[in-house]
């Protein structure tokens, strides 16, 4: 009985750990749609973050920001997308991705491709009401 359960607690530990490298694929660097900004992709906790590390126009502004008091300050380094899970199948839902060009956050789900690239989807209400825009996985 003592084996088995040993036998049981490890395979438990291994499935944990192969479930959490595959939800990690999602972290690392991506260039958005048009190549306007790179965005790095990170953990923090057990959800999924992603940051404006670069735009294509230096020193801009969050000027369509709906917080008055956010407009002067730099995209580069504002967070863009908050909150991911990872749902299994290289999927991650249950966030939000803010879009600097309106200065609307929408949910989102993104999905990761066998290439690497991800696809982005944003929405309102349900995912058939939204546009989805693929990013491209950049070398580390």
């Amino acid at each position: 009985m003592k084996k088995l359960t040993i036998t049981l607690v490890s395979l438990f530990a291994i499935v944990l750990t192969v479930v959490a490298q595959e939800a990690d694929k999602l972290i690392g660097t991506y260039a958005t749609e048009g190549n306007k900004a790179k965005v790095s992709i990170t953990k923090q906790g057990n959800k999924y973050i992603g940051t404006i590390i670069w735009s294509v126009t230096p020193g801009i502004k969050d000027k369509k920001n709906p917080d008055t008091a956010l407009r002067e300050k730099p995209l580069v380094g504002k967070v863009i997308l908050k909150d991911f899970v990872h749902a299994g199948k290289e999927v991650w839902d249950k966030g939000t991705i803010y879009d600097p060009e309106s200065g609307k956050t929408y949910s989102c789900k993104i999905t990761r491709q066998s290439n690497g690239n991800l696809k982005v989807r944003g929405f309102i209400g349900i995912s058939l009401l939204g546009r989805t825009s693929e990013w491209t996985r950049l070398k580390e």
